[in-house]
């Protein structure tokens, strides 16, 4: 791998693991539906510029079902979901969260494609949900730092099922997109996914609770997650994949929580031993998991 490629997989995990925690300082002042409304609107500018820019093709009109349903579970749903589910759940949890999605992703294949799990994509399940279930369990206390200081374990689990199912949510669309949505233009792609999700999410955004209390804090966060956490890291993921084996680029996944405990340190989230232990665990599950097996010998 280039030197130059390496530095992009390092700076696509960056930007994706800041996700989490701009979408807790943006939601002090923008109710979830709006998070989802505003990232996938500036994400789609940035897109669309690089679209016309490049002269990129948009995707047939006869996709327009899938691409509905894609940009559904993997922008509409999620961006809600994580939105919502940070109100209760530190972001360093739910970047840890969001680490389920390749499981998830795996999971879902094998039940389409009716083929068996290895031994050591199995472990590799095991090994990933047991260090999600180590963070989730090992989280006893309030986070102090939180938009409601007063936040009871109930509201904690909620918010955990709110981001576990923005995972899913992912997954189905990956799942998706690889059996109906192939060969086409990546940028193409990529921008007409989250035109939708902004054009599907405006309607109820309208007509449902506005912002309140904007601050540049919140507003900076705002942009910042639609403009690099979804426009920018979409177009390094995909120059990437155009570049390097799809198995390089998923090593994304492995860093993401780490970096999930990164920015939540900064922004002085509580990070306990249960949650370091938990994202080592995560990461040899999902690293056992893309093994491939020892031929047996002839």
């Amino acid at each position: 791998m280039k030197t130059s490629h390496l530095l992009q997989l390092l700076l696509l995990s960056a930007v994706w693991g800041a996700s989490f925690i701009l979408i807790a300082i943006a939601g002090q002042s923008f109710p979830p539906i709006w998070v989802a409304l505003l990232r996938g609107s500036f994400g789609a500018a940035l897109l669309w510029t690089v679209l016309l820019i490049g002269k990129h093709a948009l995707p047939p009109r006869s996709l327009f079902p899938w691409l509905f349903l894609v940009a559904l579970f993997n922008n509409v749903i999620p961006f809600t979901l994580f939105a919502l589910g940070e109100r209760t759940v530190p972001s360093s949890t739910a970047a840890i969260l969001n680490a389920t999605t390749p499981i998830w992703t795996l999971l879902l294949s094998f039940a389409v494609t009716s083929t068996r799990l290895t031994r050591l994509m199995s472990l590799g399940v095991v090994l990933g949900f047991s260090g999600v279930l180590l963070v989730v369990y090992g989280h006893n206390t309030p986070d102090p730092t939180a938009v409601a200081p007063t936040i009871t374990h109930a509201d904690f689990l909620r918010g955990v099922a709110f981001i576990s199912c923005a995972a899913l949510g992912y997954a189905i669309a990956t799942t998706i997109a690889k059996s109906k949505l192939k060969g086409l233009d990546p940028i193409g792609l990529a921008t007409t996914q989250l035109s939708l999700a902004s054009l599907i999410v405006l309607p109820v955004a309208l007509f449902t609770q506005h912002p309140t209390k904007l601050s540049l804090a919140t507003i900076a966060a705002m942009a910042t997650l639609g403009v690099l956490g979804s426009g920018l890291a979409y177009l390094l993921y995909y120059n990437l994949l155009a570049h390097i084996s799809a198995t390089h680029v998923v090593a994304v996944s492995y860093l993401l929580p780490i970096w999930g405990l990164f920015w939540g340190y900064l922004a002085h989230e509580p990070i306990t031993w249960t949650a370091c232990t938990g994202v080592a665990i995560v990461i040899a599950g999902l690293i056992v998991m893309n093994l491939k097996p020892t031929p047996a010998p002839r």
